[in-house]
């Protein structure tokens, strides 16, 4: 699976949960991010607005992101997969996280 496809899981998932849970979907009323994640040798955009994440893009967004998530295709793999967790990735410090705690908390629902 390509890191691109990774992140496209991710976002189906995401956006299928909050469809269904009336409490994720309340918290993200009305919050729009935008979130890069660098993988070192690839990098990917997208927006989470109107309480989903329409789409992956390829490269760093037009705008300065809110959200910046540093990484390796690798960790990217097992985030997503539920291989290694988010916490656990974070204290062994293969994944960096940039912006503000509340979006960063927010950002661990989305794998």
């Amino acid at each position: 699976m390509t890191a691109r496809q990774a992140l496209e899981d991710a976002a189906q998932r995401f956006n299928d949960r909050t469809c269904k849970d009336e409490a994720l979907k309340k918290e993200l009323v009305g919050m729009s991010k935008m979130v890069l994640v660098d993988l070192g040798t690839e990098k990917f955009n997208f927006e989470l607005k109107d309480c989903s994440v329409p789409s992956i893009n390829d490269g760093p967004p037009a705008l300065p992101p809110d959200i910046t998530i540093t990484s390796d295709p690798d960790t990217l793999q097992k985030l997503v997969s539920g291989e290694m967790r988010v916490m656990k990735a974070w204290a062994l410090k293969k994944v960096r996280i940039k912006g503000s705690i509340d979006d960063i908390m927010r950002l661990r629902k989305f794998l």
